[in-house]
């Protein structure tokens, strides 16, 4: 009976851990909220005005603060010699807050003297319609400079402009602290920025037979693409998330178009109706196309062509080739404009994504493991399958939970069965011990012959 019990017990936990390991991608239609959404593990922090106050972030983590209409704010670093340190803020403003042509952030590291090591801007330009916008700031250490080279305390500080004419209520802020993996010795990762790359825009992909990917609503749950042409619907004012692997070596395309109003009238003219922004693993800004505009007919866009993943393209000026200068992640946003709802109805617009990730993949530049500044199996089956990475975690959560489970149960047979072998051997030696013809005769057994079964 106790074999039978199990047999049953071991096939349930197979049959569960089957079943994590089946968990398909983000749904299409699943998680219809419009709010940006924040990663679940971010620590609270409050900025400083004057940055001897100003709290200590730490390396590999998130945290979740805001800016007032107007402040600036500090945050503290500890940094060595030797890393480059990269700390990204997503500007999250309310839904309906006011925004105009120019109003956005700065952020920069700077070091103790004030001497600036490295700073990016996120604005409302031409889209001027509230939605979340990022920016990255970065301490690069460089052989043949002396600025902030120098291991101690750095400032992050982050910048808010508006116009008289914006809102006044709080942005919020989500804040990411990473480090870049030191390169590995002999590395050849060149000196130069490239001055030219393959512009020409490749073939189309084949839409897949199930292409229905819905986007998540912020980095933390974007939604995996790879290679093809992906289906959604977006709300008018929803921004969704996508992201996609792209190795050394390998470039990104991507097109985002919407689909024609079924309402008759089709002659209202919006401006600037779809935004679309590329950001890179340390959610730095890469590019962003131009806004699409809209008058109820089908309508396209697309970015402009960015080079292909390459260590060196870190000593470009401009921002589109500088920012390409990892592997990992790259994140796709895309907004609708809250005004073409006013004028086409507040029902979710078809969306297409074109993705086309081009070129052979190449080793690694960096010693050890690379962590989101590379390209794993794991990343390109999450790709393939549409899962986020906010499902990912789960999935793994759960198989580790099932797997100390299954740990569990069998240590817990093994004990028994260790218990009732004892428990047996040591009948059988009392039993040789008892004279014959005493006791019960029909438990005695050949003391030393096989255990039973248990």
């Amino acid at each position: 009976m106790r074999q039978r019990s199990r047999g049953r017990a071991t096939l349930a936990v197979v049959a569960a851990m089957c079943a994590v390991a089946a968990l398909p991608g983000q749904a299409y239609g699943a998680g219809e909220s419009t709010t940006y959404i924040f990663a679940p593990q971010a620590k609270a922090v409050n900025g400083a005005a004057v940055n001897t106050e100003a709290a200590e972030l730490k390396t590999g983590s998130v945290y979740r603060s805001s800016i007032k209409f107007g402040e600036k704010l500090y945050y503290r670093l500890n940094l060595d010699e030797t890393t480059n340190a990269y700390v990204s803020a997503v500007v999250v403003p309310k839904r309906g807050d006011k925004v105009a042509y120019g109003d956005g952030i700065t952020i920069s590291i700077r070091d103790q003297s004030n001497l600036e090591c490295g700073s990016q801007n996120a604005r409302f330009q031409s889209a001027e319609y509230p939605r979340p916008i990022a920016a990255y700031a970065y301490r690069n250490v460089k052989k043949d400079s002396s600025i902030c080279k120098d291991p101690g305390a750095y400032n992050v500080l982050i910048e808010r402009e508006s116009k008289d004419t914006s809102g006044r209520g709080d942005w919020e802020l989500e804040i990411r602290y990473v480090s870049e993996p030191q390169l590995a010795k002999g590395a050849s990762t060149g000196t130069e920025a490239p001055d030219e790359w393959p512009s020409a825009s490749p073939t189309p992909p084949t839409a897949a037979s199930d292409n229905r990917r819905h986007g998540g609503s912020g980095y933390y749950d974007a939604t995996s693409l790879t290679t093809g042409e992906w289906k959604d619907e977006v709300e008018p004012g929803q921004t969704l998330f996508y992201r996609v692997p792209v190795d050394w070596g390998q470039q990104i395309f991507a097109t985002a178009g919407l689909g024609n109003s079924t309402l008759p009238d089709e002659n209202e003219y919006i401006s600037s109706a779809l935004a679309m922004s590329l950001d890179n693993p340390a959610q730095g800004h890469v590019d962003a196309a131009s806004p699409m505009s809209y008058s109820g007919k089908p309508a396209s866009v697309s970015l402009d062509p960015v080079p292909p993943v390459a260590y060196r393209n870190r000593f470009a000026s401009a921002t589109g080739v500088s920012a390409m200068r990892f592997a990992g992640w790259y994140y796709l946003s895309v907004t609708l404009n809250p005004e073409v709802g006013k004028f086409y109805g507040s029902e979710p617009f078809p969306l297409t994504l074109t993705v086309t990730v081009k070129g052979t993949a190449g080793p690694t530049p960096y010693e050890g493991d690379a962590g989101i500044f590379g390209v794993t199996q794991d990343d390109q089956d999450m790709a393939r399958s549409g899962q986020s990475g906010a499902q990912a975690a789960e999935s793994r959560s759960s198989r580790m939970k099932l797997l100390g489970a299954a740990g569990i149960g069998a240590g817990a047979v093994l004990v028994l069965g260790l218990g009732g072998w004892t428990l047996l051997a040591r009948r059988r030696q009392a039993a040789a011990a008892t004279p014959a013809g005493t006791g019960d005769v029909g438990q005695q057994q050949p003391y030393g012959g096989p255990p039973q079964a248990w």
